[in-house]
């Protein structure tokens, strides 16, 4: 951070706080402090991009921080009273001086938090500058400058630089654009990394189709397999053993040449020429259900990667594409539908025509079923055990639904109720009374 700015927080600070009611690690370089008032600021002592900032909501813990440094923090400056805040030394390191009482004595401790480059810490220190404890600990063999818990905390060597003279009109606002410019930076960076993810699957499946044989050559190649077998079949008696070649005339009366490949038997490589006819011929009457598959298939990663690019927070981005376990084991048995997480709910999206009929088939009576009214869409499965569903489960599997199945921003209408309630007509097409609507707005 700059110099002016800091200088300028702590001005900020020394108005506006006289107790610190709570401090935490709350990420691996954060720590948040609530002074008086709920007063609430964090500190981010990242090496290369330190900074402070507010939040309008209350930052959650990563995971609990249990080391020394983090017991030290909590044992002497929860409910502490502030004595000082200064700019040390007038360089960018931040001094809270403060006192708590115990049942024996007061203590006097030093939060020092430092913003100065390599130098970048958070370190604990007693009335006379004897480090209790340290965010990093810095050997003699790392630096000239040791932080070490027991001895006295050196100072950073002067810099000559001249600060900069500025000023921001409304210092606690700059502190809230801090951190959504900090968010803002995060989202980017988690759409990107998420959307490069995906769009190396949709070029992979994109690869595929292209490589699928085409219907026509399918069927050609059974019937040319069907026709060799047949022309065998029919000269047996003048095929002799591990006979190389057969010449016979074809139905338009031409003289063709039959590779029989030196097989021993004849007739059982007719056999093997009627089976291979027979397979080429169902992979050819199957071959456009299977490019339709992988079409709708491109269509959900794709329509994926749009709705990552539209996401307004993180958390939006993670609940469309969330991180795989480190221990996940992988399955390859092939995914009838897509799976979503929300507040302990499964949320199932079907792709396709199969997978809402799927989905319709092997769900609850007790499960709720989400469709776009008086229009085709995708079928959405909320798993449910009980006869109501949180309103937030709602929005967001209706928010789901829309988001597959249309393709331009406005407000739509989608109807739910529970999978009892929905009666199978043919295929996905189905009937249902009664049901509820809700409003989304994409």
């Amino acid at each position: 951070m700059k110099h002016f700015l800091l200088k300028q927080i702590v001005q900020y600070l020394s108005i506006n706080t006289q107790n610190i009611k709570f401090i935490k690690r709350i990420d691996n370089n954060i720590i948040i402090i609530e002074f008086n008032n709920r007063n609430i600021v964090y500190i981010d002592i990242s090496k290369g991009n330190s900074t402070i900032f507010k939040c309008k909501k209350i930052l959650s813990s990563k995971k609990d921080f249990n080391a020394p440094f983090d017991v030290a923090l909590q044992k002497r400056f929860n409910n502490s009273k502030i004595d000082d805040i200064e700019m040390y030394n007038d360089d960018k390191i931040i001094n809270f001086k403060v006192s708590s009482s115990s049942s024996y004595k007061k203590l006097v401790t030093i939060l020092q938090l430092e913003f100065t480059g390599k130098h970048t810490n958070i370190i604990i220190l007693d009335e006379n500058r004897i480090i209790i404890e340290a965010l990093r600990h810095v050997d003699e063999f790392s630096s000239s400058r040791v932080v070490k818990v027991g001895i006295k905390l050196e100072e950073i060597p002067k810099q000559t630089f001249i600060p900069i003279i500025d000023e921001v009109p409304d210092i606690e606002e700059y502190l809230y654009e801090v951190y959504e410019e900090k968010e803002k930076q995060s989202l980017e960076n988690v759409k990107k990394q998420k959307i490069s993810q995906i769009d190396k699957k949709a070029k992979k499946l994109k690869k595929t189709i292209e490589s699928l044989p085409k219907k026509e050559e399918l069927e050609l190649e059974s019937n040319m397999f069907y026709e060799k077998a047949n022309f065998i079949l029919s000269n047996l008696h003048n095929i002799k053993p591990y006979q190389k070649t057969l010449k016979v005339f074809n139905y338009e009366g031409i003289e063709i040449e039959i590779d029989l490949e030196e097989k021993s038997s004849a007739s059982k490589y007719s056999n093997e020429l009627f089976k291979k006819a027979k397979r080429t011929k169902q992979k050819a009457s199957n071959i456009s259900l299977e490019k339709d598959n992988l079409d709708e298939k491109l269509e959900f990663l794709l329509r994926l990667m749009n709705n990552i690019s539209n996401a307004q927070s993180i958390e939006e981005c993670e609940f469309l594409s969330p991180k795989k376990e480190r221990n996940q084991i992988k399955t390859k048995k092939a995914q009838t539908y897509e799976s979503f997480y929300f507040e302990g709910y499964k949320i199932m999206l079907g792709t396709s025509e199969r997978e809402n009929i799927f989905l319709l088939e092997n769900s609850k009576a007790s499960d709720f079923w989400f469709h776009l009214k008086d229009r085709p869409s995708c079928h959405v499965i909320v798993q449910n055990a009980k006869k109501e569903i949180p309103l937030s489960v709602i929005t967001q599997a209706a928010t789901l639904c829309v988001k597959f199945s249309v393709d331009f921003a406005g407000n739509y209408e989608v109807d739910y109720t529970q999978r009892r309630n929905v009666k199978i007509q043919s295929g996905a097409n189905v009937l249902y009374n009664p049901y509820a609507t809700v409003i989304i707005k994409i």
